[in-house]
Order: structure tokens, then C-alpha cells, then sequence
């Protein structure tokens, strides 16, 4: 059998160069159009392989894929097909692999084939998941001290227990929307460095965060923890991020609880989600931690990804303009570590939760992942190619991030994730 993403094949449908969705991605997704209503599919290219039309055409047949099998390719969420466990998602993704190949006439040749496969163009996204509960994690070392340096103290800006444990809060999984869906600017109250009492109006301050996150793949029982050896085991796959935030809303509003509201009025979702497996390749170790972890957090394997990460920026009326350029690689605290901590008190998992990494901010000012640390907190404006300055995002203002790792010519993609801001309500 040859591995889904061995570097050496190459599929019968013609990629385009560059594509972020070759035969050894194989992400899974949701869409939707009239004529077929809702179905899971993988990207390929720039096609969809609808999967519901794969299992009603018998190419899953030999496959044990449990009593759920063709019914979970029709769900309006990945959950139903998540929750069928890993072996599961590995047959899938390894069958749809062998039938895309360029020497497998098995679907190329069959009189069905068109009923199987659908332009991207033609399709629309969904929301890959239904989240039961979503964490946002600290877990960049950069972000962590650009902000410190801004809000707590600019010598001593991390707080004394962050380089001890992956520093998360739970956040509101019922507003996390799928790329392409556009937002209003939120309303709260802030108060005025000067002034006496908070006023409450639309945030003046609005911001991106550029963040992977991961989505669990199996639920545990109350009390039961997950060892980081076998942390990963419970990852499906991997997504981009990006956590809208109003600052002034969230400066007022964090001590001592975390972020409430700054957050909650929105975090936007690509809607592909690309398995560890398909990443594996681009495994690398992570920063040097010191101190060293204590013993659950603790772990002698790479557990982080190269993963290149950009972010544009465009104004009503004019271009887009790359804001930035990150890496996933930078975070201090791996998925695994966080997934560890998460369960360490006996937090227990359902399918389908969203684990966000936080903002992923590089070594250098061209790397940071929010507005906030390009910009200094808003003092030093950031010009855009028509000429116009931005501090913070204006009404109008699409967001769009994109993310990819890429090694030996081969390319591993996660699409966009894209949103504009709309005035507030």
C-alpha cells in the first residue's frame, strides 16, 4: 500500500501548480449545493470529491466503516464522521487517494465519474464542525511578551507562570463562523485611559489574530486524562484561524476573568481540515523551553509544524497588502502540550471541540500576528499599498489569511480564511 502522502504520486485530475490541495493533502470538508444538498467531500485540486457519492456507488464497500456508513457523508458537520475514529478517517482519505491516482482507471474510467466530482467554484463551504466547546490557548513566547511589553510591564512582561503552563480560557463556540461569513463591529464598553467611567459603543480598536487551531477526534470520560504521548492520537486535523478581538473592549473587560466579549462576537474558520498525516512531513522541533516542563508536559518527540502563514489586508476601494508573514512553527507550546494540560485535570473531550493556538507572532515586527504589536497598540499605523494608514481594522476592511507547508516542491495547503467588518448594529 502507498502512503496517501508519499511525495511521488500524482493524480489523473489535472492540479494547478501551487494548488494548496495536491493528492498528498486529501483535507476533509463540508458543502453544499442545490442539486445535492449537503455532503462531506475532500479537496482535490480545484475540485470537490464528494464522498456520500463515492459510498452510493459502492467504492466503499470493502471498507468497514461501521453502521453509520453512507448517512455520516450527509451530515451538515464533520462530527458524525469524526466521531467513527481514526482507522475510519485513515481508510477514507487512503481510498480516495488510490482512486485520484493517475495509473487507477477505478473512477477516471467509470461512466459515474462526473456524478462524484464538483468544481470548488460551484460549492458552497460550510462550517466543518459543529464545536462543543472551544479553548483559545497563549501559546505563542513573541505574542505573549509584544503584549506584555504594551499592557503589564515592559521589563517583566510575561506573567510568572507562563513558561510553566499553556495558558488558555474557554471561549463561545456557537460564534465561530466559517471563512467568507462577514461580521459586524462589535459593541461594548471601554474606558478611556483619562477618563472616570467606561462608556459603551462600538469598539474603536478592532483587530485580527492569526491562529491555527485543532479539532479533537474522539470524546473521553470525566476524570480520565490524556498522557502527551498519546496526545496526538486525539487530534482529526487542522484548520486556520483567525480569533477577532476588540481591544478596548477586552483591556476593560479581562481582569481578572480573560477575555468575554472582546472575543465572543466572532472567530472565523477555514473550511478545510488538514490530518496530521497529511503534515507529517513537515514535522520539526520546537523552541528550546526553559525551564524545563514539568513531567506531564514533557515530551522528547517534534511536535511542531512548518507551516508558513501570511495575512492581507484589504481596504474597501483598493488592493490587498500583506500585513504579515508568521510560521507556526514559533509557538512555544505544542498542540500536544496543550491537549495534555487541557485533559491534565480530567477535562473530558467531546468530538469536535476547537483548540485555537492564540496569536502566531514571530521573531521580527514583520512577523507579528495582530495589529496590535504591528502597530504598537495603534501609535505607529501600518500603510497600505492605495496610500491609507490602518491602527486598527475600519468598516470595511476584509481579512484574509492564508496558510501552507511546503518542502521538495510539494505543497500542503489549508485555502483561506476571510472575512470583512461590517459597521456596527
Amino acid at each position: 500500500m502507498v502512503a496517501a502522502n508519499n511525495p511521488d504520486l500524482h493524480s489523473w485530475i489535472d492540479i494547478p501548480a501551487h494548488s494548496h490541495f495536491p493528492i498528498q493533502n486529501l483535507p476533509f470538508g463540508v458543502f453544499e449545493t442545490f442539486e445535492r444538498g449537503t455532503r462531506v467531500g475532500i479537496a482535490i485540486g480545484d475540485y470537490v470529491l464528494d464522498l456520500y457519492a463515492l459510498s452510493q456507488r459502492g467504492f466503499f464497500d470493502d471498507l468497514d466503516l461501521g453502521p453509520h456508513e453512507p448517512r455520516m457523508f450527509r451530515r451538515r458537520s464533520l462530527n458524525s464522521f469524526i466521531a467513527q475514529g481514526r482507522t475510519v478517517w485513515r481508510a477514507v482519505r487512503q481510498r480516495a487517494s488510490e482512486l485520484l491516482r493517475h495509473d487507477n482507471p477505478a473512477l477516471r474510467d467509470d461512466e459515474t465519474m462526473q456524478a462524484c466530482l464538483v468544481r470548488q467554484r460551484d460549492v458552497d463551504m460550510l462550517r466543518p464542525v459543529k464545536p462543543g466547546n472551544y479553548t483559545d490557548f497563549y501559546s505563542s513566547l513573541e505574542h505573549a511578551s509584544n503584549v506584555g511589553r504594551l499592557f503589564r510591564d515592559p521589563t517583566n512582561p510575561l506573567p510568572p507562570n507562563w513558561r510553566y503552563v499553556p495558558i488558555g480560557y474557554h471561549g463561545r463556540a456557537s460564534s465561530i463562523v466559517v471563512s467568507g461569513t462577514n461580521l459586524h463591529r462589535p459593541n461594548g464598553q471601554r474606558k478611556a485611559p483619562d477618563a472616570l467611567a467606561p462608556t459603551f459603543g462600538p469598539s474603536q480598536q478592532l483587530d485580527f489574530e492569526l491562529e491555527m487551531a485543532f479539532l479533537t477526534g474522539r470524546s473521553t470520560e470525566l476524570g480520565h486524562s490524556i498522557p502527551i504521548q498519546h496526545a496526538e492520537e486525539a487530534i482529526f486535523g487542522l484548520v486556520l484561524f483567525n480569533d477577532w478581538s476588540a481591544r478596548d473592549i477586552q483591556s476593560w473587560e479581562t481582569v481578572p476573568l480573560g477575555p468575554f466579549l472582546g472575543k465572543s462576537f466572532g472567530s472565523s474558520i477555514s473550511p478545510w481540515v488538514v490530518t496530521l498525516d497529511a503534515l507529517e512531513p513537515f514535522r520539526v522541533a520546537g523552541p528550546v523551553q526553559e525551564p524545563e516542563p514539568l513531567l506531564y508536559l514533557r515530551t522528547v518527540d517534534p511536535h511542531h509544524f512548518d507551516i508558513h502563514l501570511e495575512v492581507k489586508l484589504q481596504p474597501t476601494d483598493g488592493p490587498a497588502t500583506v500585513v504579515t508573514r508568521s510560521n507556526f512553527r514559533h509557538l512555544y507550546w505544542s498542540m500536544a502540550q496543550q491537549l495534555a494540560h487541557q485533559t491534565s485535570n480530567g477535562c473530558n473531550l467531546q468530538v469536535g471541540d476547537l483548540y485555537a493556538s492564540g496569536t502566531i507572532s514571530g521573531p521580527t515586527p514583520d512577523s507579528f500576528g495582530s495589529l496590535l504589536e504591528l502597530t504598537l497598540g495603534g501609535t505607529r499605523p501600518l500603510e497600505l499599498s492605495d496610500g491609507t494608514q490602518r491602527g486598527f481594522l475600519q468598516d470595511g476592511d476584509t481579512v484574509t489569511m492564508c496558510a501552507y507547508a511546503e518542502k521538495d516542491g510539494l505543497r500542503i495547503g489549508f485555502g483561506e480564511v476571510t472575512g470583512t467588518v461590517l459597521s456596527a448594529l
